[in-house]
């Protein structure tokens, strides 16, 4: 760590498999040498076969966990990921509101890998009007990007990347980055921002280990917001990231296993 340590928060649920949530933020901050601080929203049964049952907290215990992490410490930069209901996102947007230097990375996870729902519609709503046009960048896939324009289905190639991100751009986010791992073929991610449009590509990786793909993703970029890279240089760095950690994994259950985050950055 850096004598006076950079720190980044996560507002996120928890994952007892490691790999994803808040859990997975935290060693994605530890990997991009950032002090993490965490606000859990949900207590979620999951494990690398999937979601069992998602236990949203109370409002008032997330307002009270971000309010004495903030009261307290200073981020450099936070992001957010499965807030669960609407009157959690309401609250989350409140307090965030109060903060408005703060860099924001939005991920907007409205259901798990496995199908699971982890934002209701009125937290969509909440996510759209409130949280996107107040972060420095929101990070949807193809079916995330879907909802969040109110769109039958979700696009099915780059240029229907783009023109979406486009979309959400015009509905107020600042910059946006639609990720690709849905469409067919090797992925690549669009970066929609004031200086236009801009493409990440590379080889589709096949494997097991893809649990908490877009939670590291967005906590690596969070992380290297908070050290003060830009914005174009923090995706390449946390997509280099993140393709090592998933050619490191090593499974651990009967589904989908975490990352290999730490190892990322030992070897």
């Amino acid at each position: 760590m850096t004598e006076h340590p950079l720190i980044a928060l996560t507002v996120a649920g928890s994952d007892p498999a490691g790999g994803a949530g808040v859990q997975g933020d935290l060693r994605a901050f530890f990997a991009r040498d950032v002090h993490g601080l965490s606000v859990i929203t949900a207590i979620i049964a999951q494990a690398t076969r999937g979601v069992r049952a998602v236990w949203p907290l109370d409002p008032a215990q997330v307002r009270a966990q971000l309010e004495v992490v903030l009261d307290d410490v200073t981020p450099h930069a936070a992001k957010t990921g499965a807030l669960a209901t609407g009157a959690i996102a309401a609250e989350v947007a409140r307090i965030l509101e109060r903060h408005p230097a703060l860099p924001l990375v939005v991920d907007p996870v409205i259901s798990s890998s496995s199908g699971a729902a982890l934002l209701d519609e009125l937290g969509v709503r909440v996510l759209r009007d409130r949280l996107m046009p107040r972060a420095a960048l929101i990070t949807p896939n193809a079916p995330e990007l879907a909802i969040l324009l109110g769109d039958p289905e979700p696009p099915r190639d780059v240029d229907g990347l783009i023109r979406g991100a486009e979309r959400l751009r015009a509905l107020g986010a600042k910059a946006v980055l639609a990720k690709g791992g849905h469409l067919d073929g090797d992925p690549v991610d669009v970066l929609v921002d004031e200086a236009g449009v801009h493409t990440f590509a590379g080889p589709r990786l096949v494997t097991s280990c893809t649990r908490g793909t877009g939670c590291t993703l967005s906590a690596a970029i969070t992380a290297d917001l908070a050290r003060g890279c830009g914005l174009r240089a923090a995706i390449d760095e946390a997509r280099a990231l993140l393709r090592r950690a998933m050619e490191l994994g090593q499974p651990i259950g009967e589904g989908q296993s975490p990352l290999n985050v730490l190892g990322a950055i030992v070897r």
